[in-house]
Order: structure tokens, then sequence, then C-alpha cells
């Protein structure tokens, strides 16, 4: 998982979640909204820490192991 983000800053914005995640932007957006990534906004802007990013995929990972068991 780091070298996904590695070299990427603490913050994150919208454009590079999707670069990182390899999803579309809607989904994104809609992952935003329901604040399962953890966000702040700026203005209009989002704003995403990196370790809020990482526990997602933490979290997706660990769905992902459970359902399999």
């Amino acid at each position: 998982m780091e070298n996904m983000i590695k070299g990427y800053g603490t913050i994150l914005e919208p454009k590079q979640i999707k670069e990182i995640l390899g999803i579309g932007r809607n989904t994104v957006y809609k992952l935003l909204k329901e604040n399962k990534i953890k966000n702040f906004k700026i203005g209009t802007n989002y704003k995403i820490p990196k370790k809020a990013l990482e526990e997602y995929i933490e979290s997706q990972i660990n769905n992902e192991i459970n359902v399999a068991s």
C-alpha cells in the first residue's frame, strides 16, 4: 500500500484519490460525501489526509479478508 501513495503529499485532492485507487471521479466524490474516506473541505474543495486514505484501504482489505473467510 505504501508504494501506492508514495510520492504524494500528506494532504490529497480528489483527483489524486482517483489516480491512486483507479476509480472514477463520481465514485471518488460518492466516497467523500458518504464520509467513507474521511475528509474536510476548504471552501468547496475536498481535502483528504493521506492517513485517511490509508485507513480506507486497510478497511477494504480487512472487509475482503472477512468475506473470503
